[in-house]
């Protein structure tokens, strides 16, 4: 098989480091070849702050999936999150010089490349601009303009904003972990890739990704992503008020959380205990599974409350923007007992736990397709999704090539007939690549 044939996503989380390889099978799904993980200690909150250490986790978890798949690693599709990404709305509009031609790429571009130009905060940039709908000469709820007649085009943008210093960490990280960036891609957009169906993004759903230090939210509604957050609490916070409520250590809560913890004190007997080992011959420690999932309860129900505050940011209770299919729960902490029972009380909405088995080939393990994974499985479909496109790119360009070679010189014997060779289109390149590329020329001119 030929190597540029598998895509490696990387995702760097605050618990945990994950690399996995992938390439698409002859379904078109994704085959997941090789998996490594270690243990994440640079990185606090989604954001790097110690890039050794960080750099020490990434080639720790490149070799035990090189291993794993015998491939060789060069390329990764790294995921951002971190609670300095932010998302705003925001609408913009050009005038057409001639309205007598169609609209087509150029202009959509020239709209897209207008919203950059947008004044951020200091040491912020704009990581995504994702159009939500048209307005061509005020006529509105237009989904693609292209080929369309009209002088003024205007559109709202989901506009999506982060540091530039964190998204240059990560790339420095990757970078002096051998690796070449091939892309740059938002969590919740990755994860949502892995766990959400076409249906559910068309009916309307809210992903929430609960990680180690941050929980991520993406909003869907008529299949285009319409909000996004980053709040920065996650499964962490849980561990850490379990070892202050319970004066243990933190591997021993985290333990506690895992095999005994449930977000719904209703359900453990008063009797129901725990027996904990003292440090270096101290009493043990008897712990009530009661008070565990009352400790538990409280700060899930905030993180919750958080998340569901940035649902109704976008609306969720105007009947058009309704979010029929509900929640998803993904993330290592969507492994919490009886979270999704609580995440329904709490808000009232549909609630299911997010597998990313749904673009996964048949035969996957079992362990690749939980909760966990969902960001890294979201990052090598991206990755995949991308060498597509640079493949399309590459085969348009032949082909101009090859027509302007035969231009030279006509074969009269052959008849072309009209409309057998469809024009290549060839796919606008997002923000996110020329971003990837920004990211890349700043580290080669740093070094």
């Amino acid at each position: 098989m030929e190597n540029n044939k598998i895509s490696v996503g990387l995702d760097v989380g605050t618990t945990k480091i994950v690399a996995m390889i992938g390439r698409k099978n002859d379904y078109g799904k994704a085959e997941i070849l090789g998996i490594g993980r270690a243990k994440s200690l640079g990185v606090h909150r989604g954001v790097v702050n110690n890039i050794t250490q960080t750099i020490q986790s990434i080639q720790q978890a490149i070799q035990e999936a090189e291993a794993e798949s015998g491939q060789k690693i060069e390329e990764v599709t790294v995921g951002i999150a971190g609670q300095h990404i932010r998302s705003l709305q925001h609408s913009d509009y050009i005038t057409r010089a001639n309205s007598e031609l169609v609209i087509d790429e150029e202009d959509i571009d020239r709209l897209i490349n207008q919203v950059h130009k947008l004044v951020m905060l200091p040491g912020e940039e704009i990581i995504h601009v994702l159009p939500q709908e048209y307005k061509i000469d005020g006529q509105a709820e237009i989904k693609e303009p292209i080929g369309m007649y009209g002088g003024r085009l205007e559109a709202n943008f989901h506009v999506v904003v982060g540091q530039v210093s964190s998204i240059r960490n990560i790339g420095r990280c990757v970078k002096s972990s051998g690796l070449e960036l091939e892309g740059i891609t938002l969590e919740p957009l990755a994860s949502a890739n892995a766990v959400l169906s076409q249906e559910e993004k068309e009916a309307g759903v809210a992903l929430i990704d609960i990680g180690g230090g941050t929980t991520d939210l993406a909003v869907f509604k008529d299949g285009i992503i319409r909000h996004t957050a980053v709040i920065p609490f996650g499964g962490n916070v849980i561990t850490e008020d379990i070892k202050e409520g319970c004066s243990i250590i933190e591997k021993q809560a985290e333990l506690l959380k895992i095999k005994f913890g449930s977000a719904w004190p209703g359900e453990n007997k008063d009797n129901e205990i725990v027996s904990i080992p003292g440090l270096r011959g101290r009493e043990p420690k008897e712990i009530t599974l009661k008070n565990l999932s009352k400790i538990i309860h409280a700060r899930v129900v905030e993180i919750v409350e958080q998340v569901y505050v940035e649902i109704k940011n976008y609306g969720h209770e105007e009947q058009k923007k309704k979010l029929i299919a509900g929640i998803v729960l993904t993330g290592g902490g969507a492994q919490l007992k009886h979270l999704k029972q609580l995440v329904e009380y709490i808000t009232g909405m549909d609630t299911r736990i997010g597998f990313p088995n749904e673009h996964l080939a048949g035969d996957s393990d079992e362990e690749i397709a939980s909760p966990l994974y969902a960001t890294a499985v979201g990052l090598v479909m991206d990755g995949l999704k991308r060498q597509e496109r640079k493949r399309i790119e590459k085969a348009a360009a032949e082909v101009e090539e090859e027509n302007l070679e035969n231009m030279e010189a006509p074969d009269p014997t052959i008849e072309e007939e009209p409309g057998l060779t469809p024009p290549l289109k060839k796919e606008r390149r997002t923000f996110l690549d020329k971003l990837t590329e920004r990211v890349k020329d700043f580290l080669d001119n740093a070094e």
